[in-house]
């Protein structure tokens, strides 16, 4: 596994992005690990998240295209911090963008944030975490709308390996559904092989009994 990734799971912990225990996701499913961006909340966490992002980026996509869109509310700083990174690491001077949920009609008017996309554009989706594939299908229109437009990739930072809405996982789905090549920062699977037994700020993270949960949860809700 590539150090970023290793690091990436490790400042997840660190974040408190990360957490084992007993939860419920929004579809209903009891889960033994769940992710919260939304701890993600300081400058120099943000900092570090943009660049894992455009690692993750630059491995999958390379640097040749021409406009970062982060639809909102999560994927706006995403697109940001990820822009900025992206220039800082490896020179690309990409451009970012974002909707806004409501139209503006004075001032900078219109439904976009950030740069406009034009003819010809080359475009990647950012976003936190594995979709079912609501918000690319709300955000698609929104891209294409803007002219004769590529959209390139979508890029999240964890694939949590489970089924979407049938037998195939929501990334699998995505790329099925509308032709777009996706990639996460980590899997699930990347999380379990660098955590499990293993001590990690004095504790082991991921014991024998959470594997076991984390293999039962994935028995029933995993992609065949």
């Amino acid at each position: 596994m590539e150090q970023y990734k290793q690091e990436f799971i490790e400042f997840m912990v660190d974040c408190n992005v990360l957490k084992f225990g007993d939860f419920v996701t929004k579809s209903g499913r009891k889960t033994p690990f769940f992710v919260n961006t939304g701890f993600y909340r300081t400058g120099s966490q943000l900092v570090k998240l943009g660049e894992y992002y455009a690692k993750a980026i630059k491995d999958k996509y390379g640097v040749e295209f021409d406009v970062l869109f982060g639809p909102a509310y999560k994927g706006i700083p995403l697109s940001v911090t990820t822009a900025m990174a992206l220039s800082n690491l490896y020179g690309a001077d990409i451009r970012y963008c974002s909707n806004r949920k409501e139209v503006k009609d004075h001032g900078d008017t219109g439904i976009l944030l950030g740069s406009p996309i034009s003819d010809g554009d080359q475009v990647i989706i950012i976003e936190d975490v594995t979709t079912a594939g609501t918000s690319v299908n709300e955000t698609l229109p929104i891209i294409k709308a803007q002219g004769d437009i590529t959209v390139a990739g979508l890029v999240v930072s964890v694939d949590r390996m489970e089924r979407g809405q049938g037998e195939k996982s929501a990334l699998e789905e995505i790329k099925e559904t509308y032709g777009i090549e996706t990639t996460a920062i980590v899997t699930m699977a990347e999380v379990v092989e660098h955590l499990y037994n293993r001590e990690y700020n004095g504790a082991i993270i991921i014991d024998d009994t959470l594997k076991m949960a984390i293999d039962k949860y994935y028995e029933q809700y995993g992609v065949k």
